[in-house]
């Protein structure tokens, strides 16, 4: 059985760029997402020592969503310049590294993990979601766990891994009701509107009593806090689409096929560019042989 981390690009690429900062080359080209990511990669090389590494990213506006909620994601503004200059490089590095990159246009990263995850998880492999967003929670089942990078707020946290237990511990309803929980409370980072006045411990009495979204709204009239009755059922249709906006797609193609092994030669030639010598240093250390 191999072990396999299924990784998402632009949420380990962020937390890499504002992880480091002010590191440039000599001309003032920055540099400091890139030695983020290998650092967060050697680490997870080091810690996990998986059989393959599978990196996604974002691509295009997602349609589905969008056609869904126009303000979808409208709070984030655009990535910083030293972003951007920055993860065309990220990309190269990772192919590089011996692992496959991967994006589709009009999917986000979360809905190429969600596929991999479930091909994966059918054939028996051990899979571990290297990302901080909670939607990816509603994958976890025996054999899929995910790995919480440290918390920008509170570093000294730590990795963290989650499992069927681990996920029901931090949320408090398992798995399988993590869409039906971010439906009723929302997720700020996406701008899903959550339902009014109803937050985590809300959510979780009323799933724990009524066990899905569809029995909460049949049961609508028998809601405590006894206001919320009526806000349920004139939003049931809201929190419907908000099921679907947080449902991650199962069911798209997804290409398995083993990544080529770690480039030296062209890690080397990206870390020259770059003018990171002693990471070179490193890469030869690790992939020489």
């Amino acid at each position: 059985m191999a072990k396999i981390l299924l990784c998402d690009g632009h949420n380990l690429a962020f937390r890499a760029f504002y992880g480091i900062t002010e590191l440039s080359r000599s001309d003032g080209f920055p540099t400091n997402m890139i030695h983020g990511w290998l650092r967060t990669f050697w680490k997870l090389e080091d810690d996990e020592k998986p059989d393959v590494v599978r990196v996604y990213f974002d691509k295009g506006t997602p349609a589905r969503r969008v056609d869904l909620l126009p303000e979808y994601k409208a709070n984030r503004g655009a990535s910083p310049e030293p972003f951007k200059q920055q993860l065309p490089w990220v990309k190269q590095l990772t192919v590089a590294l011996g692992y496959t990159s991967e994006e589709r246009e009009g999917l986000e990263a979360d809905d190429l993990i969600a596929a991999a995850a479930t091909a994966l998880a059918e054939q028996n492999q051990e899979v571990l979601i290297v990302s901080a967003d909670k939607d990816l929670s509603q994958l976890i089942c025996p054999g899929v766990r995910q790995l919480l990078p440290p918390p920008t707020a509170n570093p000294r946290l730590g990795w963290r891994t989650l499992d069927v237990e681990g996920v029901s511990d931090k949320f408090g309803v398992p798995p399988e009701c993590i869409l039906d929980y971010l439906a009723l409370i929302g997720d700020t980072s996406d701008n899903i509107p959550g339902l009014p006045g109803v937050g985590p411990k809300t959510a979780v009495k009323w799933l724990s009593e009524y066990g899905t979204l569809e029995n909460v709204i049949e049961n609508a009239g028998r809601l405590t806090p006894k206001r919320f009755c009526s806000i349920v059922y004139e939003n049931q249709e809201i929190l419907r689409r908000n099921i679907e906006l947080v449902r991650l797609e199962h069911d798209i193609e997804i290409d398995l096929s083993p990544p080529s092994p770690p480039n030296l030669q062209a890690l080397c030639e990206i870390l020259t560019e770059m003018e990171m010598h002693r990471s070179i240093e490193e890469a030869e250390r690790r992939y020489a042989s």
